[in-house]
């Protein structure tokens, strides 16, 4: 029994330096588990950071794109509408254009039909203000090529030169638009 009380003893000597081994490398062991969870955790984090990022940035430019297109839009209707103004409004000048010659040529006309001419010539200036329509091309007005067609020049001591000496058919805008160039003639 001696033996294997010596056996038992050297067993139980042996059994605690292997026993305190073995949970050193069992405390090892959590630790690199835990480290390779947390590695493995922070792999999905960055994972999840980048899907959100691209995400993220998706909504951004589609919002941009729908930013882009809402202002492109209102840009068209406002020119849509302005192309049909003009082109109404260009229907519509020659007859602006005759009222303004019968009122001229009505200086020896009755009363009443001068009043009638006028009447109409003021029913046609305001409606042509409510669609923010200007007239040009007035006498001593400086010469401008952008707004005017000059068909002739004179020479005036009266006049300074490039100035407008007389118009021949008035010119008309619809805000920064050019329905028609006004016909004129500049003094040299």
């Amino acid at each position: 029994m001696g033996k294997d009380i010596k056996g038992e003893e050297k067993l139980e000597e042996q059994q605690p330096e292997e026993a305190v081994e073995q949970t050193e490398e069992a405390a090892e062991q959590p630790a690199n588990a835990d480290e390779a969870q947390s590695d493995a955790s922070d792999n999905k984090v960055a994972e999840l950071e980048k899907a959100l990022a691209a995400e993220k940035d998706k909504l951004l430019r589609t919002a941009a794109e729908y930013a882009n297109f809402r202002t492109r839009t209102e840009r068209e209707k406002a020119a849509i509408y302005a192309n049909a103004v003009s082109d109404t409004v260009g229907e519509i000048i020659p007859i602006a254009d005759n009222i303004d010659r019968a009122l001229e040529a009505s200086k020896n006309a009755p009363e009443e039909f001068r009043k009638g001419l006028e009447m109409i010539a003021n029913q046609l200036t305001k409606s042509f203000e409510k669609l923010n329509i200007t007239s040009f091309g007035e006498v001593g007005e400086a010469f401008d090529p952008e707004y005017h067609n000059a068909i002739s020049s004179i020479d005036s001591d009266e006049l300074d030169s490039d100035t407008i000496a007389l118009v021949y058919q008035k010119g008309y805008k619809v805000g920064d638009k050019i329905i028609r160039h006004a016909m004129v003639q500049t003094v040299n």
